[in-house]
């Protein structure tokens, strides 16, 4: 991790720290270990929620294919203008709660995967159902929400959503974190009847 991107993060730390969450951008370790429960193929699609400085990014770049459709999104206009210029084939953009028009406007009908360091119960409420839901809708059936918190705090409320697969405990980061391993619930499954 280079030190201007700590810089740049703990500015925008200091300057929202509702929005960051951390004041140092997410270990090597924490990245692998999301980036990881991913099969990645060709002609794929995926989202970054709360890119920051790109620890994550790094690693979807590295697992991604050539043609693998990459959307990026951080609030922060600094570290977005970063974004663009360490990752020029990717798009960033910088509002996650848009994510169904971003992706209307790349010419993407569903995602496979995405990837998340959105500190999601720092959020009101009425934000964090919104993200949820865009996330919902955003994925393809059985497409996967991979997502780390600072706490089991939001397994109730993604549950209502998802099916959540495990979750995987990261100690080597500051502060330690969680990963949440997502599959998306599908809304048509019938119910099973009760009848023999």
């Amino acid at each position: 991790m280079k030190s201007n991107d700590s810089l740049l993060f703990l500015r925008s730390f200091v300057k929202s720290p509702k929005n960051v969450g951390s004041i140092i951008p997410s270990s090597r370790f924490l990245a692998n270990a999301m980036v990881k429960q991913a099969i990645w193929q060709g002609n794929m699609a995926v989202a970054e929620l709360g890119a920051g400085t790109g620890a994550i990014t790094r690693y979807i770049q590295k697992n991604g294919h050539e043609n693998t459709k990459v959307l990026l999104f951080e609030m922060d206009q600094r570290m977005r203008s970063n974004l663009r210029i360490k990752y020029p084939n990717f798009t960033s953009h910088p509002n996650a709660a848009a994510l169904l028009n971003t992706m209307k406007n790349e010419g993407i009908d569903a995602l496979d995967y995405i990837f998340s360091g959105l500190p999601f119960f720092n959020f009101e409420r009425t934000l964090r159902d919104t993200l949820i839901e865009q996330i919902h809708q955003a994925l393809k059936p059985g497409g996967q929400f991979i997502a780390f918190q600072y706490s089991l705090q939001m397994k109730k409320q993604l549950s209502e959503k998802f099916i959540i697969e495990k979750i995987v405990f990261v100690p080597l980061n500051i502060p330690f974190a969680y990963v949440y391993v997502c599959r998306k619930k599908e809304s048509n499954a019938k119910p099973q009847s009760s009848l023999l």
